[in-house]
């Protein structure tokens, strides 16, 4: 059973923080399904990376986006993506520094929504790779044919929490940072640095050394309710280990809508947002999306 192979390696890396939890069943279920399809049915961009070497051929997924209500990455065949390294933001004064981010050679001292964070008024002026579990999510670019994709016209909000499938575990993170056009090619599957120790343990990982494998899923929940905001995280946490446990109630709440046995998605024109459990109409379950203004509903 694959999640029995990935909790071995995972026991077999260093000490992990306490605050990495088990998969649950729902969530091992919908890693299991993804995992035993072939490809994406509605598949939202195309044409991303996961590693050097790779082909084109990782998507951002659509296919539960109506009854989930969250996007997820992943590959051709059974694969999914792999985790590399971001230490991007902050990048003195971390009471958490290490010294491993050293190793990385593309790091920016600036996060894509710092201006954000900021304003939030925590203490903090940006993201912290060492204390803050962070993904990559949405790739931004002006190079010609280069592939791009923005999450927020999907209905993903900035600084919204993700859960992360990694090393047999299960991760909060915030979407806190998006892949450029400096690269080489349009690259997915990135997390910050205590994010993938909290996967995969401080000695498997530094600021050049990832997670190669294809085996991580990375999945966003559409909706304000996927928000910590201002006050429902410790933003100024000086640990990864405060901050994931000041995320994780409303992480197990999101993670809830997974593999439940229907839902409906709505985003409103006037900001508000909800996720309404229960079995909706078979219209409800396959009907369109419409784009009012900037948000978008699924009637």
């Amino acid at each position: 059973m694959i999640f029995q192979r990935l909790a071995a390696v995972a026991l077999l890396a260093a000490a992990a923080p306490a605050t990495a939890r088990d998969v649950p069943d729902n969530v091992e279920q919908f890693y299991r399904n993804i995992t035993s399809q072939n490809k994406c049915s509605d598949t939202l961009a195309s044409g991303f990376y996961s590693k050097d070497g790779d082909k084109p051929t990782s998507v951002y997924c659509g296919d539960h986006l109506r009854d989930y209500g969250v996007i997820y990455l992943r590959g051709e065949g059974k694969s999914l993506v792999n985790m590399d390294i971001d230490c991007d933001g902050a990048q003195k004064g971390s009471p958490a520094d290490d010294g491993r981010c050293r190793a990385s050679d593309d790091t920016l001292s600036i996060s894509s929504f710092q201006d954000t964070i900021g304003s939030y008024g925590a203490g903090i002026k940006d993201i912290d790779a060492y204390v803050h579990p962070y993904v990559v999510f949405g790739n931004t670019g002006s190079k010609k044919d280069w592939a791009t994709f923005n999450p927020t016209q999907h209905g993903i909000e900035p600084l919204s929490l993700m859960a992360v499938v990694c090393g047999g575990q299960l991760v909060y993170g915030i979407w806190a940072d998006e892949n450029g056009d400096d690269g080489d090619k349009p690259m997915v599957g990135e997390a910050s640095i205590s994010l993938a120790t909290a996967c995969y343990g401080k000695d498997k990982v530094d600021g050049n050394t990832g997670h190669d494998d294809n085996d991580v899923l990375y999945i966003a929940f559409l909706g304000k309710d996927a928000l910590p905001g201002a006050t429902g995280a410790d933003w100024n946490a000086t640990s990864y280990d405060e901050f994931q446990s000041s995320v994780r109630g409303l992480g197990d709440k999101l993670i809830e809508r997974i593999g439940s046995s229907g839902g409906n998605w709505s985003a409103g024109g006037d900001d508000s947002s909800a996720w309404v459990a229960g079995s909706p109409s078979l219209a409800a379950s396959v009907a369109a999306s419409l784009l009012i203004g900037s948000s978008l509903v699924f009637i």
